[in-house]
């Protein structure tokens, strides 16, 4: 029996600009974007619902700038119930791109919005960098859990031999009083409560 990899639907976003003229630019663009789009039939709110908030901030926003009392108030409720009603737009194109995975940001770009980018954490490896003071190196390892603890070593020959450095409770810790010019190797296990693990791949640094 074989089991399938779950692919995610891409995620539309907003990319709401701050400013009032540069939000009715965006809007307008998305209203654009979706009249007549094919992918977009039925839009909820309609795109006329959506073209007449545009029409009155657009009007609220000349209306602040004569410093009219009274006029701004009326322009940021006004942008906010603009951006009320994008959002509510931004939930309609997201069902419409939630019905298929392969198209869906490509749907989602159709209609002016944006794809969420998704983070990719790279896995953390063993390193070892230079320290802040001269003879030191600042040693960086990957978690092994909460309740772990770190042992280290180095090497100044290679390997032949490991000299032990205090261990610490957590996945880095700094080892001084190295020669500076030495090339040294560093290597590190955790401790957890099921015991020691295995000694990491060394790093090597030239001390400065």
């Amino acid at each position: 029996m074989t089991t399938s990899k779950k692919t995610s639907t891409p995620t539309a976003v907003l990319l709401l600009p701050r400013n009032v003229p540069a939000l009715v630019t965006y809007v307008q663009s998305v209203v654009t974007a979706m009249t007549g789009n094919p992918s977009f039939p039925s839009p909820a709110p309609t795109l006329a619902v959506v073209a007449a908030a545009l029409a009155a901030l657009h009007a609220a926003e000349s209306a602040a700038l004569t410093r009219t009392k009274g006029a701004v108030a009326d322009r940021n409720d006004k942008q906010t119930a603009l951006v009320t009603l994008l959002k509510h737009l931004l939930a309609y194109v997201q069902s419409v791109a939630d019905a298929d995975v392969e198209t869906a940001a490509t749907v989602i770009q159709s209609a002016g919005m944006a794809v969420k980018k998704v983070a990719v954490r790279k896995p953390r490896v063993f390193v070892a960098e230079q320290g802040t003071m001269s003879g030191s190196a600042k040693l960086v390892a990957a978690s092994a859990g909460r309740r772990a603890s770190y042992e280290w070593n180095y090497s100044t020959d290679g390997g032949k031999t490991w000299v032990i450095a205090p261990a610490s409770l957590q996945a880095n810790t700094t080892v001084a009083g190295l020669a500076p010019g030495a090339t040294v190797e560093f290597r590190y296990r955790p401790v957890t409560k099921t015991g020691e693990g295995n000694w990491s791949q060394t790093a090597q640094l030239i001390i400065k």
